[in-house]
């Protein structure tokens, strides 16, 4: 049990009903999971208000109430508090509820529109193959040492973050790197965390259904690193046109990587192959394993971040070289016929056209390039032409197909992607519905050193439509197409 009146330290508070000196059991913002003497906390969500649920959390047990409104009977014996914002007080409150675990290791946050699973996994692996105990939180998984959770959101509610740092902490992690998403910053989900580093990716078209406007979800990226404290540092991709934007009103340690532009840590590509890349970094040659002009940037900001985390630049390099792709991201498999298959995460416009931009950089020229592509449901809808646009123009064969239509009619996401096909770019396009039929298509269409992408879905093992999630992996799709090809 703990003290409410200690959990409540630095929340903004309007108005308290009640006395703050009670001990309390846990901190819940469902009121389906309230239990005795749980404080409830009331968020005003994107579909659902949690204030309409104060009466029934009370009925379960619960004995302290948060919440931005009291527009209910206040019922004797139990403690009210009025709060501005309780999505920040939840976090708040959550992280003095574990005793603030991110003061007391490094935690380094990854932003941006591309690349924070690839570069918060890789850092993990990293730091791992070092000798460090480390975790992580991201959109594919949560590790704790080397112990693994299931991840349900790129940024986990301030409640699972605390409980998994804290969590971290007992293991003895020395580590932890953490996805912090656009969705997770406007919710405050990140509130009360205490950073060491933050790391700026890049910034794309995504997320329009939520934010709305371009500018809101730069600026919403942009109050990570306004946060950050002075003792941090801020490490942001200076060849991207809104790099140094998210660090203006930063106090962290200001620090830049590139590979165009003059920067603190700038990296160059000596050679590329389909089985890795050779670069120069600070003049130090190194080969690694990932491909891709966008994944050289990705490394640049792990083996950056790794430095300023005080790792000796010779054992980074080293074991760079060493450091595996992450699951769904440009994984690839080649059939016994020649035909290689990649299959990637890329779900936004610039995602798809880096992951296609350099499969074309690395082909001889005389392959063909097919690309399976859909857009999910119940998401952004201006992505969809555009999607659309660039797999038709980049690929010699491009096949649009269902990737998670949720809650909409798959058919009517194809023509809305189709809307975006050029005249000249008509013939070369298929719509195919169903996904598994799909990805056989490409398979069939495939010859000897041609080359399919499978886009969109990357290291989710399911498809979900109409509400109802069931199995799909990408990649187990593609490597039974080219056994049942092989066995014919």
């Amino acid at each position: 049990m703990k003290n409410l009146k200690d959990i409540l330290y630095k929340v903004s508070i309007n108005q308290v009903f009640g006395s703050t000196d009670v001990a309390i059991n846990q901190l819940v913002f469902d009121s389906r999971k309230v239990k005795k003497n749980d404080v409830f906390i009331a968020q005003k969500g994107v579909n659902v208000d949690g204030h309409l649920y104060v009466d029934k959390a009370i009925s379960l047990g619960a004995t302290v109430i948060i919440c931005e409104k009291i527009s209910f009977d206040k019922q004797e014996g139990i403690t009210y508090i009025r709060v501005n914002d309780s999505n920040a007080a939840l976090a708040i409150m959550a992280a003095n509820f574990y005793d603030n675990p991110s003061a007391k290791f490094p935690v380094v946050g990854v932003t941006g529109t591309n690349g924070k699973t690839t570069i918060a996994s890789l850092l993990y692996q990293l730091f791992n193959k070092a000798g460090y105990k480390v975790g992580l939180l991201s959109t594919v998984k949560i590790l704790v040492d080397e112990t693994e959770y299931k991840a349900t959101h790129t940024t986990p509610d301030s409640i699972t973050i605390n409980h998994y740092l804290d969590l971290m902490l007992e293991e003895g992690v020395e580590y932890c790197f953490m996805e912090v998403s656009s969705h997770g910053i406007h919710q405050k989900r990140t509130e009360g965390l205490t950073f060491t580093g933050g790391i700026f990716t890049n910034l794309s078209h995504d997320h329009l259904d939520y934010h709305k406007t371009f500018s809101e979800y730069r600026d919403v990226k942009k109050e990570f690193f306004d946060n950050l404290p002075k003792s941090a540092f801020a490490l942001t991709n200076i060849d991207d046109k809104n790099g140094n934007y998210m660090l203006q009103n930063s106090q962290a340690k200001k620090y830049s990587y590139a590979l165009k532009t003059v920067a603190d840590f700038k990296a160059k590509i000596l050679e590329k192959q389909i089985s890795g890349t050779l670069i120069s970094i600070d003049g130090i040659e190194v080969w690694t394993k990932l491909i891709g002009v966008f994944n050289i940037y990705n490394l640049t900001a792990i083996i950056a971040t790794a430095e300023l985390l005080g790792l000796e630049k010779f054992e980074i390099l080293r074991i760079v070289s060493e450091l595996e792709s992450v699951s769904g991201r440009f994984q690839y498999t080649i059939s016994d016929d020649g035909v290689t298959a990649i299959v990637d995460y890329a779900h936004t416009p610039d995602a798809l056209k880096n992951v296609l931009e350099t499969i074309n950089d690395i082909r001889t020229g005389n392959e063909q390039v097919i690309t399976v592509v859909g857009c999910g449901g119940d998401r952004d809808k201006t992505k969809r032409p555009k999607m659309a646009h660039i797999a038709s123009y980049l690929s010699n064969q491009a096949i649009f197909t269902s990737d998670n239509p949720r809650t909409e009619e798959p058919q009517s996401i194809l023509d809305e992607m189709e809307l975006g096909v050029s005249p000249e770019n008509y013939k070369k396009t298929l719509t195919v519905l169903d996904r598994r039929q799909a990805i056989k298509t490409a398979c069939k269409l495939a010859v000897n050193g041609d080359i399919i992408l499978i886009a969109g879905k990357g290291h989710e093992s399911y498809q979900e439509i109409n509400g109802v999630r069931s199995h799909f992996n990408d990649l187990e799709e593609v490597s039974k197409c080219f056994n049942q090809l092989k066995n014919k």
